[in-house]
């Protein structure tokens, strides 16, 4: 638990002791793939962090359409907006695939950033990096077409969950179509027929559950 916690960006700068005082309070989960962790405008009562696995971050409109905002894999942490400021729940939380989750209750997460200016001064960081995330998001839909909202969308998908290997990045596809025109902010027919003009142009091929994408040929 202290080597994972010590790889993870809100505690690098942590001592071994520090960490072990975490690692005291901390609880590991296994939770199978699609299980709601938590559901927008509830109260709030644990911080998260993922140990394995993926996990979608996402608002749900009046008519059911889900909204993407954001994806979490190993080392990522969320869930300690509503800890901070006692409001309900801001968006919901779900699996992606069986994953493995470290969580802090409400008590001995605040406690964690009363000791811990260094966690603190992260979490800060990570709440103004989320911020600028939604405002660029705005700005996407405001001033991009739709096909170039899909080619971003990818580009994300790939930097932040792809591993590369020269000019091709593979991505292990962890959304299905309908997810990814979500959180592109497209219809989904506009989605697929981005997607069969890539493949025709092999910018983008489909081994399996996995989705390569190939730099060279997206820059040219």
């Amino acid at each position: 638990m202290i080597d994972f916690l010590r790889n993870v960006p809100l505690f690098s700068n942590l001592n071994d002791n520090q960490l072990t005082s975490i690692s005291n309070i901390c609880t590991k989960k296994a939770f199978r793939s699609g299980t709601v962790l938590f559901q927008e405008k509830e109260p709030g009562s644990v911080f998260y962090i993922v140990f394995s696995g993926s996990v979608k971050i996402y608002n749900t409109a009046v008519t059911g359409e889900e909204k993407i905002l954001s994806l979490f894999k190993k080392g990522d942490s969320f869930g300690e907006l509503s800890l901070i400021d006692g409001k309900p729940r801001s968006a919901s939380a779900q699996t992606l695939e069986d994953s493995m989750l470290i969580s802090l209750d409400a008590h001995n997460f605040l406690g964690l950033l009363q000791q811990n200016f260094d966690i603190s001064l992260c979490i800060m960081r990570e709440l103004c990096n989320r911020l600028r995330d939604t405002n660029q998001h705005v700005y996407d839909l405001t001033f991009l077409d739709a096909r170039t909202r899909v080619i971003k969308s990818l580009i994300k998908l790939a930097n932040k969950n792809g591993v590369r290997s020269g000019n091709v990045i593979t991505i292990k596809m962890m959304l299905n179509y309908d997810e990814v025109s979500q959180m592109a902010g497209v219809q989904k027919p506009i989605l697929m027929q981005v997607i069969r003009d890539f493949q025709e142009k092999e910018i983008i091929r489909f081994d399996g559950p996995e989705l390569k994408l190939d730099l060279a040929k997206l820059r040219g």
